[in-house]
């Protein structure tokens, strides 16, 4: 054991702060029935959305230049951006990460860094699964607690969102303030299923002139309706006598009429506003293309830059070399759009035309990828071959 790992074992913090399991981040709704928060079809829904997006972008290696930052293709990036976990892909492995930041983990995703033992290389950077982490924390430093073993900052990768006011190195999530709002949903989900199932509202009452003592049993109401209210064929009349019976139809009330409705919509919308996504992702409202770039822009590429920024931080020794997340192919767009801004880019020699080609999704060709400009498409380095720059002088020469 070396020195700096005896002052530690000496200084270790002692103030333990234990990780909810998933199956702990639930409710309890009046019924006294556990509904875990995990389950809730708009929580598992704005959370995997906005996982799938961030799982979507290439994760690209950069590297400062005096030209501007460069991507850098070597092992590290592919590890990174192919396979950077065994048994898993980067969509799967980042998808895990911000279910764990957004709801798992509360707040906390961690990744232990594994080596391989004869190139010294990064063999896996394996997620811990979330109910089994706690953190032992002081004012000054924390150590991560996993099945019976601690782990140093340095030993893992510890993703953080929502820091802890009192501990910063430390995230939380959203339990706490949605706990209130997903109870309501639940429970709005329980009445509209007792109001569907209807068992205990029926749909018609009939007045019978009768003797109370023949309808107070069963057998005798059924009686009377098997008398007056049985038919032979679907959909018969009934033929009644006039002073006999009277029959009303029953109109239960309606989840319009209790305002169910727009009670969902506004519990709907504040899960919206607490996970960051639109309000439409969540069946409320019609698409707004506005609305859902304003989305990427913000909350997708708010965990994009904490995830792009740890793995700088505790992966990349050079200086000069970061991680980022390419959100272009995230937002809305359609192929006009793409096809107007390549073209104006292309016109002022800002990108060549196999860019162009790459945006759409069509292969390179050998013929573009030369510069051009001006409205005739000639390469940038015949720019002064044109006939036109030269024809005063041609002119000059005749006349003499």
């Amino acid at each position: 054991m070396g020195i700096f790992e005896k002052i530690w074992k000496r200084n270790k913090p002692s103030k333990p702060i234990n990780m909810l399991s998933h199956s702990d981040l639930g409710l309890s709704n009046l019924m006294d029935s556990y509904v875990p928060l995990a389950r809730n079809p708009d929580v598992i829904t704005a959370v995997n959305k906005i996982a799938d997006l961030v799982s979507n972008m290439t994760i690209h290696l950069m590297e400062n230049t005096d030209k501007g930052d460069i991507r850098i293709r070597d092992g590290l990036a592919r590890k990174i951006d192919i396979n950077p976990c065994e048994h898993m892909t980067r969509k799967s492995w980042i998808f895990k990460i911000v279910r764990d930041l957004l709801l798992y983990g509360d707040g906390n995703s961690v990744l232990h860094v594994e080596y391989d033992l004869v190139t010294d290389y990064i063999s896996n950077l394996r997620p811990f699964p979330m109910r089994e982490v706690s953190f032992q924390t002081d004012k000054d430093s924390y150590v991560i607690s996993f099945r019976g073993e601690e782990y140093s900052p340095d030993e893992v990768v510890h993703f953080v969102i929502n820091p802890d006011p009192d501990i910063p190195y430390i995230g939380t999530g959203f339990r706490v303030t949605l706990t209130d709002v997903v109870q309501s949903l639940n429970m709005a989900t329980k009445t509209k299923k007792s109001f569907m199932n209807g068992k205990n509202i029926p749909s018609l009452i009939v007045k019978v002139d009768s003797s109370s003592a023949e309808l107070d049993s069963e057998q005798g109401r059924e009686r009377i309706a098997e008398k007056y209210l049985s038919t032979s064929r679907v959909g018969a009349p009934w033929i009644v006598p006039e002073a006999l019976l009277d029959i009303q139809q029953v109109k239960p009330l309606s989840l319009t009429d209790i305002a169910l409705n727009e009670s969902v919509e506004l519990d709907k919308r504040t899960v919206a506003g607490l996970l960051g996504v639109p309000a439409f992702i969540l069946g409320v409202g019609e698409f707004n293309k506005t609305e859902y770039n304003n989305f990427v822009n913000t909350t997708v590429m708010s965990i994009a830059t904490t995830i792009t920024q740890t793995l700088t931080r505790d992966l990349l020794v050079s200086s000069n070399r970061y991680f980022k997340l390419n959100p272009r192919s995230l937002f809305s767009y359609n192929i006009t759009e793409l096809s107007e801004v390549a073209r104006q880019m292309t016109n002022s020699t800002a990108m060549r035309r196999n860019e162009w080609r790459d945006w759409l999704g069509m292969t390179p060709d050998p013929e573009m990828e030369e510069l051009i400009v001006l409205e005739n498409f000639i390469p940038q380095e015949k720019i002064g071959d044109q006939n036109k720059l030269k024809g005063g002088e041609e002119e000059n020469a005749e006349t003499e």
